[in-house]
Parts: structure tokens; sequence; C-alpha cells
């Protein structure tokens, strides 16, 4: 998983919550530059893509690296660089 302009990539990229499958072998590439969303109905995995992403849940298979790095092994770098605000926080 390299390249200088890739900021996102995922490979397989899987989470299950038990029995339910919340992500399914997702492959995705967003280039530096380009904009990108995450839209779906309620229990679609967005939430569960971003927070994989973030390094806050493990993956069941599959890789993914943030801005080149590997989100199992930098998540600490990746959250140094990384901003996100989950939708469902209550101050």
């Amino acid at each position: 998983m390299s390249g200088n302009d890739t900021v996102i990539r995922t490979e397989g990229l899987t989470k299950h919550y038990g029995d339910v499958e919340a992500l399914v072998d997702l492959d995705l590439e967003v280039h530096r530059g380009e904009v990108f969303g995450f839209l779906g109905p309620n229990g679609a995995g967005k939430s569960t893509t971003i927070r994989t992403l973030m390094g806050f849940l493990k993956p069941t298979r599959g890789r993914a690296s943030m801005l080149g790095l590997d989100t199992r092994e930098d998540t600490l770098a990746i959250r140094r660089d990384v901003g996100y605000l989950p939708g469902d926080l209550a101050m």
C-alpha cells in the first residue's frame, strides 16, 4: 500500500460485529485533491468505515491506509494529522 497521491486506501476491508456484517470487502482509493463523501442510509457502514480508518475499530479482515500510514499500526500518527468529529457526539 503505497502511493504519494493516495490519501485513503482500503483493500477488502471487512468488519463484523458478531454475526452482523457491518462492512464487507470495501475496496476504495481517494487521491490527493479529490472530494469524497460517505453517503447512505443508517446501517450502511459509513461510521464503521470511518472509525476503522481512524484506528478506533480493528477490521475483521482486509487492509487500510490513510496518508500512507497503516491504520492498524500507525493510529496515533493518523489521529495527529486527521480530524474526526463523530455525528453522535453529545455535549
